[in-house]
């Protein structure tokens, strides 16, 4: 969940407070480990920015034991919350990136722990951790999300680390609670929470609520919920360096952190965890970037979705392109042109040419793109035969061919001289498979 900055800032505070070394053996052992070398793959992105890190956080949304009363009809290990920290090369700055769990992607084809693997399918993000850990290990569960955020985002993750319920109210309640401050009140009986308007300290069980809730709160979609989430991850990290001064609060609050925390081998212990913490602390808080990957409600495209939402491109392709090149993102920027510059699928116009040799691929397509709500005006046979798929555009229309190309794997987008004016032209490749087609 919100646990993993306070999580790494509490390694970072325990460096300097001075607490004796033998702590450090004792909370070492409490950190789990995940192995996922070897199940990962060798299709992953490259990373284009030696230096770098891209750290993937998961809420751990388990049932098991402590965490049953949230929710008893589940049997999958669930992800509650789900994002990416980028650590640049220079350490000056960083981002975090969180991602919708109705988010509609594509996920990888996974091993699930039982000799069986997954096929690829398109479905919320949030599944690709329950179907890794249908056996309830964590590294399968790490390891499909990887694939499935590397295979959407283009970005290389090179840690995890996977928080539960419980380890986080621990850590609230070490730091005798946090302050929130609801504009209106909250009654979700989902969330199991009831508070009113207006400031006031949450621990507990009202902690939990709060960064769960979402039904009864705002339009009831999982934005508010991130952006509240957000709002209390930073008072987190902010309360945890100028209130843990105590040995015993400090010992309280890691030992919380460490029993709920899970990463991959390499990051799994107080010495990894402290360098980390220690490669973070010269980042001005100011240059800590909170945000969410651009996206609109699916609705706008398939009339009849009203549960997810599609990332929007290509701002979120923008978004990507700089984390992966180590660029620092502007916010505001991104924001603004989300909000002013928003292309349904709708407002796309497509022409479809079969690239195949395979009679009738041309058709195949086009129907499918018309059921993820594209305007095709046409379909025809392309001169040659070609593998690659790519969305040829005109000048003007490079943010049209960019949404286009999103929604269809291994496609790229391509200005071309003799591109039909106002329209997309989509050469279909031997390599796509329609039922691809998001």
């Amino acid at each position: 969940m919100v646990a993993w900055t306070a999580g790494v800032f509490a390694v970072l505070v325990l460096g300097s407070a001075g607490v004796g070394a033998w702590i450090y053996q004792d909370l070492n052992g409490n950190i789990g480990a995940a192995d996922i070398d070897n199940k990962l793959g060798g299709d992953r992105p490259e990373n284009l920015s030696p230096g770098s890190k891209n750290i993937l956080v998961v809420g751990s949304d388990s049932r098991d034991g402590d965490n049953a009363k949230y929710g008893k009809d589940l049997t999958t290990m669930q992800s509650d919350t789900l994002m990416v920290m980028h650590v640049p090369a220079n350490r000056k700055w960083a981002t975090v990136v969180s991602f919708p769990r109705d988010s509609w992607v594509q996920i990888s084809a996974c091993e699930k722990g039982d000799d069986s693997t997954s096929a690829a399918h398109h479905a919320k993000i949030n599944e690709a951790f329950a179907i890794g850990g249908s056996t309830g290990e964590v590294a399968g569960a790490a390891a499909c999300t990887i694939k499935t955020v590397e295979a959407n985002t283009g970005l290389r993750i090179d840690h995890f680390m996977s928080v539960d319920f419980q380890g986080f109210k621990g850590m609230v309640n070490a730091l005798d609670g946090i302050e929130v401050c609801p504009e209106e009140a909250i009654h979700d009986e989902k969330a199991h929470l009831d508070l009113e308007a207006g400031c006031q300290t949450v621990k507990d069980e009202e902690a939990l609520g709060y960064v769960r809730a979402r039904y009864s709160v705002g339009d009831g979609s999982d934005l508010g919920r991130i952006g509240r989430q957000q709002e209390f991850m930073e008072a987190l990290a902010g309360k945890a360096q100028s209130k843990l001064t105590s040995p015993t609060s400090l010992y309280d609050f890691l030992q919380s952190a460490t029993k709920s925390l899970t990463t991959d081998k390499d990051l799994a212990g107080i010495k990894p965890l402290y360098g980390l913490a220690s490669e973070l602390k010269g980042i001005p808080s100011k240059k800590l970037t909170f945000l969410t990957v651009p996206n609109y409600p699916r609705e706008a495209d398939v009339a009849a979705d009203r549960a997810n939402v599609v990332w929007q491109y290509p701002q979120a392709d923008d978004l990507f392109t700089s984390l992966a090149k180590d660029k620092e993102v502007d916010k505001k920027a991104l924001q603004a042109e989300a909000k002013d510059d928003l292309i349904y699928a709708s407002g796309v116009r497509v022409q479809v040419l079969n690239g195949t040799g395979v009679s009738g691929r041309a058709a195949v397509v086009a129907a499918k793109l018309r059921l993820a709500g594209f305007t095709v005006v046409g379909t025809g046979n392309a001169p040659e035969t070609t593998r690659a798929t790519t969305a040829t555009y005109p000048q003007g229309m490079g943010a049209q061919a960019k949404v286009l190309a999103s929604r269809l794997p291994d496609t790229r987008a391509a200005q071309g001289s003799d591109a039909a004016a106002g329209v997309v032209t989509l050469v279909v490749g031997t390599g796509l498979d329609p039922d691809g087609i998001l």
